[in-house]
Formats: structure tokens, C-alpha cells, sequence
């Protein structure tokens, strides 16, 4: 019930009350794009959705238009030389990600759910495929982001998108939308660029007894 209604319901009422909130803020950071550099304000991008399908995700542009279109900014050598003086803001308080709200609108997203892969993610794509986390709409957030986001390696990120995946309920989503804002209010879990050590990041908040809860839902 609260899958197919309720969480539906509410990704409609926030996205609509949050677009017409930060319709003025919208306005301003747009006027700031254009200024700095050349190119279209809204930065779209193919991404994988509910059970493998593609859409179009919205962001503000923060990178150069000389910046790869389809690549992962955590794959690309010296991406700090490809981001706009405007875009570091915006990607460090993840308000690049606002116009998103447009996708969840449009039922392309939630927000909270496993967050959208680029389509040359082939790695990260199987993964997830075989965990099942491409069985819910993908979000603005989710258990992978408030566990370390940009480095958490692939294995360990679709497994978090799994468990998501298999366990989604009120509390939890109620849970991650609290843990997101403190880890945005902290700037935690960013890196621009490719990361110099590929090694497996073994974090121990995978023990804790949220989740402990959440993979032992996803077993009954």
C-alpha cells in the first residue's frame, strides 16, 4: 500500500510545495550559470530508471560544456578543472540536484530511492540488476548516499540499493530523508574526480542496526 499510494502521494505534494518555494532561488542560480560560462542552465543527462528503462534527469549545469556528457565526474582525471566557480557551490550544498524535483514530478523518480545510473555505468548497472534495486523508482537520495555517496565503491553501493530495494517502508524512508539533510548540511561523502585508491572501502556503518533491520527484512 504504501509503495504504490502513500509514497507516491507524497513525492507529488514535496516536489510541487519545494518547486514553488525555490521557484525565485531557481531564477537567481540560473542568472549565475549564464554569467560565469556558456551553454544552457539545466544540464540533462540519460540515466537508468525503474526496471532498466532511460529517462532524462535534470541538473544544474556545473561543468564546463568542454566536460564529457555521459561520464561519472568520479571516473574523469582532473575534474576539479572542469567545474565552474558557481558549480562548486552548487555541488558541494547538492543543490545541482534540485531541478530533480521536475522528475519526480513527472513519476521518473522518488525521493527516496537508489540513485539514477549513468548509462555507461555497466559495472554498477549488473550489479544492481542482479540485487533488484532497479525494481523501485530511483531517488534523490538514498541508503548508498547516506553511507558514504561518492565513496562508497560499486559492489557495496548496489548492495545498500538492494537492501533499499527489498525493505522499502514509511520509517525508512522517513529515516534517510533526516540522515540526507545532516549529511548535506555536513558536506559528507563528496569527491570530485577519480578517486587514487580503487580498493574496496569497508565501512562499518553497514552493521548498524538500521540496516542490520533492513537485511533481515529483505531475508524474511
Amino acid at each position: 500500500m504504501y509503495i504504490h499510494f502513500f509514497k507516491r502521494f507524497f513525492d507529488v505534494i514535496f516536489s510541487l510545495v519545494s518547486l514553488i518555494i525555490l521557484c525565485i532561488p531557481f531564477i537567481i542560480i540560473a542568472s549565475l550559470i549564464k554569467l560565469e560560462s556558456k551553454g544552457p542552465v539545466m544540464f540533462k543527462q540519460n540515466r537508468i530508471g525503474i526496471n532498466g528503462n532511460t529517462f532524462k534527469i535534470y541538473k544544474f549545469r556545473s561543468m564546463y560544456m568542454t566536460a564529457p556528457h555521459d561520464a561519472a565526474t568520479n571516473s574523469l582525471e582532473h575534474a576539479d578543472e572542469m567545474i565552474t566557480i558557481i558549480g562548486r557551490i552548487l555541488r558541494k550544498s547538492s543543490i545541482d540536484e534540485l531541478p530533480q524535483f521536475i522528475n519526480v514530478l513527472k513519476g521518473e523518480m522518488s525521493i527516496i530511492g537508489p540513485r539514477p545510473v549513468i548509462c555507461t555505468e555497466n559495472e554498477l548497472i549488473t550489479l544492481r540488476h542482479n540485487n533488484g534495486a532497479e525494481t523501485v523508482l530511483p531517488g534523490l537520495t538514498g541508503l548508498a548516499q547516506v553511507h558514504g555517496r561518492d565513496h562508497v565503491p560499486n559492489l557495496q553501493k548496489a548492495q545498500y540499493d538492494g537492501i533499499y530495494a527489498a525493505s522499502v517502508s514509511f520509517m525508512t524512508d522517513f529515516k534517510l530523508v533526516i540522515r540526507t539533510i545532516w549529511y548535506v548540511f555536513l558536506h559528507i561523502g563528496i569527491h570530485e574526480g577519480k578517486h587514487k585508491n580503487k580498493s574496496v572501502v569497508v565501512n562499518s556503518e553497514l552493521e548498524d542496526a538500521n540496516l542490520v533491520d533492513m537485511k533481515k527484512s529483505k531475508v524474511n
